[in-house]
């Protein structure tokens, strides 16, 4: 098509394409659960992207959104944390309607153990975008997790807990995001420790990947995704106690 417009700033698709008010990605093994799973969330009223099937070239079409991205506004304020928060349990809890995969078909890089829920598996802001609507983009990675393996990564990744952030802000950041959520008390207990594995196994991932050539996550490594991670990773251990405090009822 001519007026295709090649799509930057992702890490792990290739070939990505704005055509008018579409996105484009090849089309893949498990895209067409995704696209039943965009339409489920969307008849539950959460503000997705509009699955438009697959084209000619055999290609993913999505509903193109504009606006910017979460990640250029970071630090977010505490009143657009619980924003997010609400929007990541509206999403949860549409989910629960949704027929669970078969987990043997989706060889997630970082799967979550007993599985209960499809998810989105990259809610951050690299994959949040703010204008007009607030919508969460980039489902290609969706499939089965849980609750907790899904929130841990938000949570982290929406509260800036990366190395330099003052820990006092980043637990208040937490806060917000989990409040907004709805979190109960379990939920909460269980959130500091799940957070630690998640960013852990984010480099784990990433590093393996660099010993064994395993792209794209390989070049990713080396781009500067394996320094933050590690960093990260290191960050929210050592806060651990912050973390428990700052989500303590």
């Amino acid at each position: 098509m001519n007026d295709e417009e090649q799509l930057t700033g992702g890490n792990t698709s290739d070939s990505v394409v704005r055509v008018g008010k579409t996105v484009r990605k090849p089309w893949q093994r498990k895209s067409a659960v995704v696209q039943s799973y965009l339409q489920s969330l969307r008849g539950a009223g959460v503000v997705a992207p509009k699955p438009l099937g697959r084209d000619s070239d055999n290609r993913h079409v999505v509903e193109y959104v504009a606006g910017d991205l979460a990640l250029n506004h970071l630090p977010l304020s505490t009143d657009a944390l619980f924003r997010i928060g609400r929007m990541v349990r509206q999403i949860h809890d549409a989910s629960e309607t949704f027929p669970l995969p078969q987990r043997d078909d989706w060889n997630l890089p970082l799967p979550a153990e007993a599985p209960n829920l499809m998810c989105h598996n990259d809610l951050a802001p690299w994959n949040l975008i703010v204008g007009e609507r607030w919508v969460f983009i980039d489902w290609d990675g969706a499939g089965p997790s849980t609750r907790l393996w899904d929130l841990a990564y938000a949570a982290q990744s929406f509260s800036s807990m990366f190395e330099g952030q003052p820990v006092e802000e980043a637990a208040v950041n937490l806060k917000a995001f989990v409040d907004g959520y709805g979190a109960d008390i379990e939920l909460r207990r269980a959130l500091p420790d799940a957070m630690s594995q998640r960013t852990q196994a984010m480099y784990d991932l990433l590093e393996e990947s660099h010993r064994t050539g395993f792209q794209p996550w390989a070049s990713m490594y080396v781009d500067g995704h394996g320094e933050h991670w590690r960093d990260a990773s290191a960050y929210v251990q050592q806060n651990h106690a912050a973390w428990e405090q700052a989500l303590s009822i």
